[in-house]
């Protein structure tokens, strides 16, 4: 089963559909990659990846994620051992919660997921990153892209209000091929207004700030 064969809408919302379930799980399930730009990363929004990752069988499948720069302490700490390759972490058996993040390891390993930090560097960008677009492509290379979502887990609990715009290669091949170079541009930074870094590369220069939550709740 491809993407094509999936019966999609235009439009999600979620006062009439289930995004995640409707839309997000099945066209993770049928891709062997999926590209994302989102306003920040979390242990739980990684974890969820799992719900559309668990039955997949083609671990040549992969995933790339463009992040906003702000993480919480806690989720630093832990991103941080799972995606640096030059040393090998054990983890405390107490951060080890159903197994979660020992699964998580095994997605990052599996699907070769790979994230990267885009920071604003213009005066006329005087904020934080947080573009929200996402792209699937499946076997056949037949595409789906979204935007519009601030979302980033696949966690069929969560009650955000939000709503999604999607386009498929076969029915909007030029808004779809629009979507890919905006990522392909912003993956290999070569977008206006923002600098791209590897995560480890990133932290490892203190580029990486902490949530306001963060702040507030150690206060």
């Amino acid at each position: 089963m491809g993407l094509r064969d999936l019966s999609l809408k235009q439009e999600y919302r979620s006062d009439v559909d289930d995004v995640v379930s409707e839309f997000f799980i099945p066209c993770l399930t049928n891709s062997i990659q999926y590209d994302r730009t989102v306003e920040f990363i979390s242990i739980k929004s990684l974890s969820t990846l799992t719900f559309g990752l668990g039955n997949i069988q083609d671990h040549h499948a992969k995933i790339r994620l463009v992040s906003g720069h702000r993480f919480s302490t806690t989720d630093l700490n832990i991103i941080k051992k799972l995606f640096d390759q030059r040393t090998n972490h054990r983890f405390n058996g107490n951060l080890i919660r159903d197994h979660k993040i020992t699964e998580l390891q095994k997605i990052i390993n599996d699907f070769k997921v790979q994230i990267k930090i885009a920071i604003p560097n213009s005066e006329y960008v005087d904020g934080i990153f947080e573009e929200r677009m996402g792209i699937f492509r499946d076997t056949n290379d037949d595409i789906v892209a979204f935007s519009g979502t601030s979302n980033a887990t696949f966690d069929a609990e969560n009650r955000n209000f939000e709503s999604i715009d999607v386009f498929t290669s076969w029915d909007d091949k030029s808004r779809v091929e629009t979507k890919i170079n905006n990522f392909e541009k912003l993956w290999n930074d070569e977008t206006e207004y923002v600098q791209v870094y590897d995560l480890i590369f990133a932290e490892r220069k203190n580029l990486l700030k902490f949530t306001t939550e963060w702040a507030i709740s150690n206060y």
